[in-house]
C-alpha cells in the first residue's frame, strides 16, 4: 500500500508570523521577479526595499529598467527577502511574497510617505530619488511562502503580514518628529532597545521607523526589528510604550550586572 504523502507545510502560528514580519521589516533589498511582456518569461532583478507603516513593501525603481516596464504591463510580481548569512544559505530563513505592484504618483500623500520611509531606511537613495525617471511602487501582498530553514515551511496570507486600521494614518502624522526626537535626544534609550530587545551588539544604533507592531533600527548596513509588547491602539500609546520598554530594559541590565 502506498503511504500517504507527508504534508511539509507547518501550521501558521504566532512565532512563524513574527519571523515573517521580521524578515520583511528588516529587508533593505530583495529579489524582484516580474513577467517579461515580450516573452512571457520570468525576469528577476535586485531592488532596494523598505516598508510602509502597514507592512507593505516599498520599492524605488527607474522607468528605464526592464522590470519597471514589466510591472506597468502586468502588475503581478513576487519579492524574495531574507539574508543568506554565514554557512549554507539554504539554512537561513527567507520568504517569497506574491504581490501586485501599484505605482505611486509623485506628490500624492502615499508617495510622500513612501519616500520618507524609504529614505529613512535607504539614505543613499537620496542621490537619485528626485530624478524624473524614478518612481515608487507599493507591492500589495496577496500571500507569502515562508521558509524558516530546513523543515520549516509555512504559508501566510495578507492578514498575517499587514496591519490595517486608522492607527496607521495617526502614526504617519507624528512618526518623523518622533524619530527625529529619539535619534537626537534619546540615543541611550535606543541602545537599550537594540541591546536588550534585539540582542544586538555594538553602539551607534538609530531608529528608522515606527509602526503599530514595533520599531526598526539600523547600524550601518545592519538592520534589526524590535516588536512592542502589544500592538499600539492609539498614537498616544507610542510614547508610553517607548518609555516603559526603556525602563524595563535598563532594569534588566542592572539586574544582570548585579548578578555578575
Amino acid at each position: 500500500m502506498e503511504e500517504p504523502k507527508k504534508d511539509v507545510i507547518r501550521e501558521t502560528d504566532a512565532q512563524s508570523i513574527q519571523l515573517a514580519k521580521t524578515l520583511l521589516r528588516t529587508a533593505r533589498y530583495g529579489a524582484l521577479a516580474v513577467i517579461d511582456p515580450a516573452s512571457g518569461a520570468p525576469l528577476a532583478s535586485r531592488v532596494g526595499v523598505a516598508t510602509d507603516l502597514d507592512g507593505t513593501p516599498l520599492i524605488l525603481i527607474s522607468m528605464l529598467a526592464p522590470h519597471t516596464g514589466a510591472l506597468l504591463a502586468d502588475s503581478r510580481c513576487s519579492l524574495l527577502v531574507g539574508e543568506p548569512g554565514k554557512g549554507d544559505a539554504l539554512a537561513h530563513p527567507r520568504m517569497t511574497l506574491v504581490c501586485r505592484a501599484i505605482r505611486l504618483e509623485r506628490g500624492m500623500a502615499e508617495q510622500v510617505r513612501a519616500e520618507r520611509r524609504y529614505l529613512n531606511r535607504n539614505p543613499k537613495a537620496k542621490l537619485y530619488v528626485g530624478l524624473g525617471d524614478f518612481s515608487f511602487f507599493r507591492l500589495e501582498i496577496e500571500r507569502a511562502s515562508l521558509n524558516g530553514g530546513f523543515g520549516k515551511a509555512y504559508l501566510l496570507d495578507h492578514s498575517d503580514l499587514i496591519v490595517n486600521g486608522v492607527i496607521n494614518d495617526a502614526l504617519a502624522e507624528s512618526e518623523q518628529s518622533a524619530l527625529d526626537h529619539m535619534n537626537s535626544e534619546h540615543l541611550e534609550a535606543i541602545a537599550v532597545y537594540a541591546h536588550h530587545y534585539a540582542k544586538a551588539g555594538n553602539d551607534g544604533w538609530t531608529l528608522t521607523g515606527f509602526d503599530a507592531d514595533g520599531m526598526d533600527l539600523v547600524n550601518g548596513d545592519r538592520a534589526e526589528r524590535v516588536f512592542f509588547p502589544k500592538r499600539l491602539e492609539t498614537q498616544q500609546d507610542l510614547r508610553k510604550t517607548l518609555v516603559e520598554m526603556a525602563k524595563a530594559g535598563r532594569a534588566a541590565a542592572e539586574h544582570e550586572t548585579f548578578r555578575t
